[in-house]
């Protein structure tokens, strides 16, 4: 009699599958937290330097996580592929992750070293260059746009207080080591150092 009530009061059965739900997606949430393979930073692990950074920012902005995702799945194909499987520990100090679900592009977890920094910066000015069957857009003015470097400091100093563990020193010198460089340098060092702590660990 009882389960017919709730079957007939319709509010009453919303608000109890809230409370299921929610119980049940606390116990699967709350306990990774408190996992250090969550949690704590891979060996080896460390943060962008102040280029890559900026570089991260301007990958951002032009929508580039849109088509490629960054998180290589534990599935043969997806190995064999791209190489070792994306883990929590590679991210903990990516604010904000480029994890992504769509891939119009090759996954770039593990692009890193994977080809020279030519090879990139042709492949940015214009991707048929070196794909013919590409059908990303061309970035011609990476090339022309300059870094000033102004906020970089502060970028690094809000990345400090979210847990990455940049020092006084970094900080202070954020700027002077974007200042001048063009917009490619700094999305180029950013693609360089993907996914390379795990990349060799199969």
């Amino acid at each position: 009699m009882k389960h017919e009530n709730i079957e007939k009061n319709i509010g009453l059965m919303i608000v109890l599958i809230l409370v299921v739900v929610s119980f049940g997606g606390l116990a699967e949430i709350v306990p990774l937290f408190f996992q250090k393979q969550t949690t704590q930073p891979v060996e080896g692990l460390k943060p962008l330097n102040a280029l890559q950074v900026e570089g991260r920012d301007i990958y951002i902005r032009e929508g580039c996580y849109v088509c490629h995702s960054q998180m290589i799945r534990p599935f043969r194909s997806e190995t064999e592929r791209y190489g070792h499987y994306s883990v929590a520990g590679e991210f903990v100090y990516d604010h904000p992750f480029q994890w992504g679900s769509k891939r119009t592009g090759p996954d770039l977890a593990r692009v890193g070293g994977r080809y020279s920094d030519d090879w990139h910066r042709a492949h940015m000015y214009n991707p048929r260059d070196v794909v013919p069957e590409s059908k990303m857009p061309s970035y011609p003015w990476l090339f022309s746009n300059t870094l000033d470097g102004r906020l970089t400091a502060k970028k690094l100093e809000t990345l400090r207080t979210l847990g990455v563990p940049y020092t006084d020193e970094d900080i202070a010198n954020a700027k002077a080591e974007v200042e001048g460089k063009k917009e490619i340098d700094a999305v180029v060092s950013y693609l360089q150092q993907l996914g390379t702590v795990l990349k060799d660990k199969r």
